[in-house]
């Protein structure tokens, strides 16, 4: 009967014991902003930014740059798959010369604008006289598919026949992303 008492006793330290371990790759950490809320969606574009420095607008400036850097490649790499998928379903095959046109114009308006850009969230930590920022943004996607659809019929470089495919490319992102 002893035997089954340090037997059990044993088993729930052994198992205590390696419960409290932390994981081979570190101690897990939650930072803010994560969640489905900071995520994107079919409606969003949504990102976080951190940035550490001893100075606090430094910090601020590195998150800043972070989160627009995801957001811009979200939206770049959300572009090339709309343009892949929008010249397989209409049989225009690997039209190459659209694909850069618009991946061209994509990057422009990346690196000029960035439409609709709203702050969602911002949180400012120190330790040890280190200033660390967190930031989140979001964006409209039909919003910046509207703003897409001028920057195309402004372009002098483009022939109708391009303008027309981009802009029938992005009706369908803006009612995918308002319905």
């Amino acid at each position: 009967m002893q035997n089954k008492y340090i037997l059990g006793f044993l088993t729930v330290a052994f198992l205590f014991l390696f419960s409290c371990q932390s994981s081979q790759y570190g101690d897990r950490m939650k930072e803010p902003f994560s969640g489905s809320q900071y995520e994107s969606n079919n409606r969003w574009f949504r990102a976080v930014g951190k940035g550490s420095s001893q100075k606090d607008n430094i910090a601020k400036s590195k998150a800043d740059l972070a989160v627009k850097s995801e957001l811009a490649g979200q939206v770049e790499s959300n572009i090339k798959k709309v343009t892949d998928q929008y010249l397989d379903e209409t049989g225009l095959g690997g039209d190459s010369e659209l694909t850069e046109k618009f991946s061209s114009l994509t990057r422009q308006v990346m690196n000029t604008t960035i439409v609709d850009l709203m702050k969602i969230g911002e949180e400012k930590f120190i330790k040890e006289g280190v200033y660390t920022v967190f930031l989140a943004y979001e964006i409209k996607k039909a919003a910046m598919f509207r703003f897409m659809k001028k920057q195309i019929r402004l372009n002098k470089k483009l022939s109708k026949i391009e303008i027309d495919k981009m802009e029938s490319m992005l009706d369908g992102e803006i009612t995918k992303a308002e319905s």
